[in-house]
């Protein structure tokens, strides 16, 4: 990671960046607690969108948009404030484990005008939305099973990435656009990068070079703000298993 262009000499250490990392992890419960009990002064109207022109030529196109992100920064902020903001997009998201803490975040997501596809099962309801020109709001940052995904390298090691976003934006024509949210001087900051452009590839080897790339945009965010991840997350877990041979196939060398 320290190889990386946009790696600061300047970032504290391994020990720091971890005591920092669950400080924010404290700072995102704390506000998502506040949003639960309707107190969103201070969370939402202070947001600062950059690059929203990029947002607005993608819609432009009248075939929705998704909005390929991972879990940078408080997500869960970035998803409320875009439903509040633009109110006519939908979040995939896998339900939680505890119904009580679901039937929370629902309640919640709800005031904001947040809509809430179950990742089980969403293809239908996401081509829906797009079809209507909506935004839909695709979390791709973490761990799948090898049956869901491809091999790439994330951070100088393989790691197993859902396929999803390629898949869908070449069924319904939809523009991707990679979109962050970050701390920054004490306010939150939501960054839309330029629409992606696919290789146009639909092979296996095409379909992990775009999801590949797509995978750069959260790593140059970690790179960028390194304690703003969810790195609680074992990110590699499976990949080392399937050997460096499956990504030799595709043209990524796998690095310790």
């Amino acid at each position: 990671m320290q190889s990386h262009p946009l790696w600061n000499p300047e970032h504290p250490s391994v020990e720091e960046l971890a005591r920092k990392n669950f400080k924010n992890l404290g700072r995102h419960l704390v506000e998502i607690s506040r949003l639960y009990h309707g107190q969103e002064k201070g969370v939402l109207d202070s947001i600062e969108l950059r690059g929203r022109e990029n947002l607005d030529r993608a819609r432009a196109k009248g075939k929705g948009v998704v909005c390929f992100s991972g879990h940078c920064g408080n997500w869960e902020v970035m998803a409320l404030a875009l439903g509040s903001i633009f109110g006519d997009g939908v979040v995939v998201a896998r339900r939680q484990k505890n119904p009580f803490l679901e039937k929370m975040i629902t309640r919640m997501r709800m005031r904001y005008h947040s809509r809430v596809l179950d990742k089980q099962g969403a293809l239908r309801g996401i081509l829906k939305a797009l079809k209507k020109g909506e935004l839909v709001g695709i979390l791709a940052d973490q761990a799948v099973l090898p049956e869901e995904g491809v091999l790439i390298e994330v951070m100088g090691r393989p790691a197993w990435a859902s396929k999803a976003p390629a898949i869908i934006a070449r069924a319904s024509g939809a523009a991707v656009v990679p979109v962050f949210i970050h701390r920054e001087e004490g306010r939150q900051v939501i960054t839309f990068h330029p629409e992606y452009s696919f290789s146009g590839d639909e092979s296996e080897a095409g379909i992990t070079k775009d999801i590949q790339a797509l995978s750069r945009y959260v790593e140059d965010f970690v790179v960028a703000h390194p304690t703003q991840w969810y790195w609680v997350h074992r990110r590699w877990k499976r990949a080392f298993a399937a050997g460096a041979a499956s990504m030799e196939k595709v043209g990524i060398a796998a690095t310790n």
